[in-house]
């Protein structure tokens, strides 16, 4: 009998927590739409609780009162609540910037939490806007933190763009970055630009100041296989840091009207000697497509079918061989099991190969093969193996194409198979055969 009243007794006390929480969440949502409009009423004024906040700042020469409140009043939005937009949201948000919009269709994974500060692991599986816009009105309640859970793309760019003043461009791909250029162009606002990538950072604001826009430096894009993101390259967290900092840096200046704002200028960043430059970019190109005068692009295009990639940041798949040039990770676990002879090279850095790799493969770093050092090793080894069949893996299946494209012609000449590519690298290795081996 007494076991039933405390069972009654647990379910009494998590119901009325239950209804404690539904209370407590209406509540403080209550008191962001009331904080809202007082904000709202108050825009040309500082409250007490203001001066409190921001006096540090406030007290500077170059900010002031006047300063404070033009960050009160402007709006500024990032696209990308990663490695470079969560220090920018956190320092545009701290200083007290009345409107901030966060953009990013992705969700929150493990592998982020070393760089992008805003996310926590309670966050996993959140969307990264939502994980966001949760820390930053913990941090300030008095500003509006507005949420945008979209793949930016034409169709939506220059409506989303429309009511910010400033935009902060924090992704990772190379069609983002035109689709933001030129949306900026159009709508006349200054975008503030950032890249980080292992221990290196860049920074820049186009579109600003009579100086140049992106396409004026880079009328075309790069080739597909050239372009390289974090996601295969690796970033330290603090390089990201240091680069999310400064937009957030340039992006108060630009708002506060001050002096010094990189435009028409690069700033380079070292992190391994820890390393400042500074250099003076070309001007606005005087036909340019996009920024000139007498514009040839006149509204946005396809940006993904312009840059032949994807406009993400997530795995990027190349397509550089036919078919019959690539073997799927399905068919390969049947040809290792039955025990075939062959010969399977992995082409990831050495550092990687540490990590994990596939029984009996052996490490030939993509470097070393397209600048030919081991080709030579190679070739022998698949003759004095007897010609045996030669598979590349790599971590996704892009680099293992390259260096396929790069074997097949010396292949040839040496009368040795062709080689093949595994499709999807290790990580279809795991999706699809092992769930066990470790994924990166």
């Amino acid at each position: 009998m007494e076991n039933n009243d405390d069972e009654m007794q647990i379910k009494e006390l998590e119901s009325d927590i239950r209804t404690l929480r539904k209370q407590l969440k209406a509540k403080v949502q209550q008191l962001k739409t009331l904080k809202k409009h007082f904000q709202k009423n108050c825009i040309n004024k500082l409250n007490n609780n203001e001066i409190a906040r921001y006096s540090r700042q406030i007290i500077l020469s170059e900010i002031g009162v006047q300063g404070q409140l033009k960050l009160k009043r402007a709006s500024v939005l990032i696209v990308g609540a990663g490695g470079l937009g969560c220090p920018s949201a956190l320092y545009l948000a701290g200083a007290g910037i009345g409107r901030i919009g966060i953009l990013d269709y992705d969700e929150v994974e493990l592998t982020n939490l070393h760089r992008q500060l805003l996310h926590t692991e309670a966050s996993v599986g959140l969307t990264k806007v939502q994980s966001a816009q949760a820390y930053l009105e913990e941090l300030n309640s008095q500003i509006e933190i507005l949420t945008h859970h979209v793949q930016l793309s034409s169709d939506n760019a220059l409506q989303i763009l429309q009511p910010y003043d400033i935009v902060v461009d924090a992704t990772d791909n190379v069609a983002t970055r035109y689709l933001l250029n030129d949306a900026c162009v159009l709508l006349k606002k200054p975008l503030v630009s950032g890249s980080a990538l292992q221990l290196e950072g860049q920074l820049t604001i186009y579109n600003f100041d009579g100086g140049p826009c992106y396409r004026c430096l880079f009328p075309n894009p790069p080739p597909p296989e050239t372009v390289t993101n974090c996601g295969d390259g690796g970033v330290l967290g603090a390089v990201t840091g240091v680069i999310g900092a400064l937009q957030a840096l340039e992006t108060i200046k630009i708002i506060l009207g001050n002096a010094g704002v990189l435009s028409g200028r690069l700033l380079l960043f070292d992190g391994q000697q820890s390393t400042f430059r500074n250099l003076k970019l070309r001007t606005k190109k005087a036909d340019c497509a996009v920024c000139s005068d007498n514009a040839s692009l006149t509204e946005l295009i396809d940006y993904e079918q312009f840059c032949s990639m994807k406009a993400t940041d997530k795995d990027s798949h190349l397509n550089l061989l036919a078919s019959h040039e690539r073997i799927t990770v399905q068919e390969y676990k049947r040809l290792a099991d039955g025990n075939v002879p062959h010969l399977l090279v992995d082409v990831r850095g050495a550092n990687q190969f540490q990590i994990c790799q596939l029984p009996t493969s052996i490490n030939v770093p993509i470097d070393d093969i397209l600048k030919n050092r081991r080709t030579t090793e190679l070739t022998r080894m698949v003759s004095e193996g007897g010609n045996v069949p030669v598979f590349v893996v790599c971590r996704r299946g892009n680099d293992s194409q390259l260096a396929v494209r790069h074997l097949l012609e010396l292949f040839k000449e040496q009368g040795l198979q062709p080689p093949r590519d595994i499709v999807g690298g290790l990580h279809a290795w795991t999706h699809n055969i092992d769930p066990e081996f470790p994924i990166y």
